[in-house]
């Protein structure tokens, strides 16, 4: 089971859009997929076609401890994966775990308890540094970035590579960077293409050859709770996720080849 936290401080930047969609496309290669909404504000389970207002028990009540995962599970159905859904109750578990004992780790341990269930298991976190991006990060194997060529966006980055060796040092040694994703991607922008050559220098083999075009395909798939996969599967979107699945799944298997080998 490999476990990603897919996150970015910055909001606005694709993460949920890259979560449910790549979610989508790992589940057509026949991949087991669980998404784990951490963000409050539940757009990865409206985006999975899940009505969140309706939803009775949420990763927050696991989070207390309240609930098991398989216990708040649901299906997305037309998706092909499962998900854990969030609503607006997740902002009181900040409050709630402050005093809490071992409250960086529940998520953790939540997910020990699924064994290898699945082949991945994506986590969608908040625009934020906060104890729910703290849990995700302790919990996952490694941390994906998607993000927008522009100035601030370098800015951002160094904020979030620094928190990444913090967790690294505290709570989670093995916590690696997995991948830096172009997102919303203006391949007419000259600033957009310098950005994206400065990442590329810098971080090398890190920053995934697949690009995330700005599509309008991709922009109004959330609005019928599907992946952009299963509202035009011919887009530039869709095919663009569905090559970043690809190019996830043949790195781990080169991963664990080399792993092997050792």
């Amino acid at each position: 089971m490999r476990i990603l936290a897919i996150t970015n401080q910055k909001g606005g930047v694709g993460k949920t859009t890259t979560c449910v969609n790549l979610a989508a496309s790992l589940a057509a290669t026949k991949r087991k997929v669980l998404v784990i909404d951490l963000d409050p504000q539940g757009n990865a389970t409206t985006g999975c076609g899940i009505d969140k207002s309706k939803m009775q028990h949420t990763i927050y009540h696991v989070l207390i401890g309240e609930k098991s995962l398989r216990d708040v599970m649901q299906r997305s159905e037309r998706g092909r994966f499962d998900v854990v859904p969030a609503n607006r109750e997740l902002a009181g578990a900040e409050v709630e775990l402050v005093n809490e004992f071992a409250r960086e780790t529940r998520l953790k341990s939540a997910l020990a308890e699924l064994g290898d269930a699945y082949d991945y298991v994506l986590i969608d976190c908040p625009p934020a540094l906060n104890l729910t991006t703290v849990n995700a990060l302790t919990a996952a194997h490694a941390v994906m970035i998607p993000m927008q060529c522009e100035y601030y966006a370098l800015e951002g980055l160094s904020d979030l590579v620094n928190t990444i060796k913090k967790v690294r040092a505290h709570l989670n040694p093995h916590l690696e960077i997995e991948g830096l994703l172009r997102t919303l991607f203006d391949n007419r922008n000259t600033l957009a293409q310098q950005v994206s050559n400065e990442l590329a220098q810098h971080f090398g083999d890190k920053v995934y050859r697949t690009v995330i075009p700005r599509n309008i395909r991709l922009a109004e798939a959330p609005s019928y709770g599907v992946p952009v996969l299963l509202h035009d599967k011919t887009s530039k979107g869709a095919k663009a996720y569905l090559a970043l699945a690809g190019e996830i799944i043949n790195r781990h298997v080169v991963s664990n080849r080399q792993v092997a080998a050792n």
